[in-house]
């Protein structure tokens, strides 16, 4: 395939997510965006509308007819339409989660390697200019913080605030400290849907790195921050405002300020969907092996999911038969949260 040649493109689903793709693909030089598909008719109009092609209702009418796709569709369906698009000879890029087991990601992994097609995981806080700045200057990372905080979104009720947010940031974490998972611990409450909508994890990696993550669906406002602790300098990143900061020491014992450097690298504003898309192509053009790969979203799939299999253990708002598990201060907490959900449905 050469450079100078469109690539035809379809994305599968037109919801939030699928017209946000769809909207950067339409104006792409090197893309032929073929259509926008969705069962719901109005919705795959309005996105193909915004994006100057044609909807589509059912997506296997353009698999023949397309290089790649992208797939936006729910979590429960991203086996079943990656796979026909796989079989189709399209290459891949799929919203993270890639599947919503790890058997079915494996699968969707042994079917792109079989057929020698790109699949690509759409964990987009990897392409946020902030994230690719933070990688080169984090090593052997100590103690790793993360928040990510935001407001309820109905259309996620699905699937909980794990595999619906945290999981960014559990592929972050893997991909900062490059090693394997030796233990973890959770607590999380339902509040607004039948899943978790908050949840707090502490995961010990092998190499002795400790991180605490935090994710909510349930805050009025959003923040989106790691701050990551290593011999010699701690790194503050903030996703939401691509901001970036490097304290260094200076000196072996810090005296005074003086002693610590402070640095703020100059970063691109490039859109992170814009950078994800552009890995994609050049991936599928020069068969290259993608950043956020099937490897790397099955990991992150594994985890997220022993996350949430620990929750099931400790949730605060569950079952009586866990409660017993659960420190009284936690129990606490899950009050307090299931009183914070029911002000914010009355608001």
């Amino acid at each position: 395939m050469t450079d100078s040649k469109k690539l035809r493109i379809a994305v599968i689903g037109a919801g939030k997510m699928g017209t946000y793709h769809a909207k950067l693909l339409g104006k792409a030089p090197d893309v032929d965006l073929v259509g926008v598909c969705d069962t719901n008719v109005w919705k795959a109009q309005l996105a193909a509308w915004q994006s100057n092609t044609v909807a589509v209702r059912d997506y296997k009418d353009v698999l023949g007819r397309v290089d790649a796709v992208v797939i936006a569709v729910p979590t429960p369906l991203h086996h079943e339409v990656g796979r026909a698009a796989l079989e189709a000879g399209a290459h891949v890029l799929i919203e993270k989660p890639l599947a919503s087991s790890v058997e079915e990601a494996r699968e969707l992994l042994n079917l792109s390697e079989q057929k020698k097609l790109v699949l690509q995981v759409g964990h987009i806080e990897r392409f946020n200019p902030a994230v690719l700045e933070a990688v080169k200057h984090i090593r052997d990372p100590r103690y790793i913080t993360v928040e990510r905080l935001g407001p309820y979104d109905p259309r996620m009720s699905h699937i909980g605030v794990v595999l619906d947010l945290m999981i960014h940031d559990l592929d972050i974490l893997l991909t900062l400290v490059g090693s394997e998972v030796e233990s973890l611990e959770a607590l999380g409450a339902h509040l607004l849907s039948g899943h978790e909508d908050i949840a707090n994890v502490r995961v010990r990696f092998k190499t002795g790195c400790i991180a605490d993550v935090t994710a909510s669906r349930i805050s009025l406002g959003k923040s989106r921050k790691l701050r990551a602790f290593q011999k010699d300098s701690y790194v503050s990143l903030d996703y939401g405002s691509t901001a970036l900061k490097i304290y260094r020491k200076k000196a072996p014992v810090i005296k005074s300020l003086k002693d610590v450097e402070i640095l703020t690298p100059k970063l691109t504003s490039e859109n992170p969907l814009k950078n994800e898309h552009a890995h994609f192509l050049d991936c599928i053009r020069h068969n290259r092996k993608p950043w956020p790969s099937g490897e790397r979203g099955v990991e992150a799939l594994k985890l997220a999911l022993q996350v949430s299999e620990e929750l099931e253990r400790y949730e605060l708002s569950g079952h009586s038969g866990s409660r017993s598990l659960v420190p009284n201060w936690a129990q606490d907490l899950g009050k307090i949260a299931k009183s914070v959900g029911k002000d914010i449905l009355r608001s």
